[in-house]
């Protein structure tokens, strides 16, 4: 009978472990990072996959950020999938490593300057801004910039494309994404800021209190890495090439995402995180679980056109998109 008895409390204690690894999550609507439900999400596609690799269940509401805060502190929501780090959320909050970064860079018309290293070098310029982005309040204060908020991205695209206004401030994934699926376009039409004006790691966090947390968080890092390494990084965020240390060797490397490197070298590419203290050596490849070192070392059979329309990219809910 004893062995019946150590069966069932085994049983009995894996079942409240399930319970305990169902998290409620909330976030703000932050296109393409975090949306309503059936428009493109990047950050909570990324942290969900990630979750349920270590087996662990989410529910995500989205509600505005003060509802966000507000409903973890009082133990409503067990934590978000995109939180930026202050010192007061860390009191209460346990982090994980950054699995994406917030780039905003200056995008203008061609022919322009933005070489800028702060809105502050663009005296008697107008900067369009989306509206309820936490860019912080010092931004709107800024002396002789005038400060344009927009409802979305694609707005400001288009009033920059029709001269109303001279840049716009945009994170450097969506600019990716253009790139990658518009390039000649905006090679004719676009400058683009090569310095991000505001950098913020993004994060996943729970509060300390939820049972297991050391062990989510510590699952949820490692499955985030072997997603990068694995392909599913890319085919989320829906780019064929991103930048990260996959050995840890200190040399940063070009991850391939979809089996297809094109004929020439990639120059354009998205790195996942600044990367302070790395060597930026881009003449590194991981393809299929290989690193190749020098572009002539990667095996022809990789080497195929690689080819997107414009009308497979992004839709406009998640990405940019140049219209005439």
């Amino acid at each position: 009978m004893r062995p019946i008895i150590v069966l069932l409390f085994i049983l009995c204690l894996g079942s409240l472990v399930a319970q305990n690894n169902q998290l409620k999550l909330a976030s703000d609507i932050w296109p393409p990072f975090a949306d309503e439900e059936g428009k493109k999400a990047f950050a909570l596609e990324l942290v969900q996959e990630a979750l349920i690799r270590g087996k662990t269940s989410t529910t995500t509401a989205i509600i505005s950020f003060k509802d966000v805060l507000d409903g973890i502190i009082s133990g409503r929501y067990d934590g978000s999938a995109t939180l930026w780090k202050t010192r007061d959320r860390e009191s209460y909050l346990l982090y994980s490593e950054p699995y994406l970064e917030n780039r905003l860079v200056l995008v203008s018309r061609a022919g322009n300057d933005v070489s800028a290293d702060s809105l502050e070098d663009l005296k008697n310029k107008r900067v369009s801004v989306v509206s309820d982005y936490a860019y912080g309040t010092s931004i709107y204060t800024i002396q002789g910039v005038s400060i344009l908020p927009g409802n979305s991205d694609q707005q400001n695209l288009e009033l920059l494309l029709e001269g109303k206004t001279d840049y716009m401030l945009v994170d450097e994934l969506l600019i990716k994404y253009l790139l990658e699926y518009q390039h000649q376009e905006v090679k004719k039409y676009l400058a683009v800021g090569t310095k991000a004006i505001i950098v913020q790691p993004l994060y996943f966090a729970i509060l300390k209190s939820t049972p297991d947390a050391k062990a989510i968080i510590s699952s949820f890092n490692e499955n985030i890495r072997q997603m990068i390494i694995d392909g599913t990084y890319n085919e989320i965020l829906q780019l064929n090439w991103i930048q990260y240390d996959v050995d840890g060797d200190g040399v940063l490397e070009l991850v391939m995402g979809d089996g297809q490197a094109g004929k020439e070298a990639p120059v354009n590419y998205y790195a996942l995180m600044s990367s302070s203290g790395l060597s930026k050596d881009t003449d590194r490849y991981y393809i299929n679980g290989t690193v190749y070192s020098g572009w002539n070392t990667v095996p022809e059979k990789f080497k195929t056109d690689f080819i997107k329309a414009a009308n497979s990219a992004p839709s406009e809910s998640g990405g940019l998109k140049l219209k005439f």
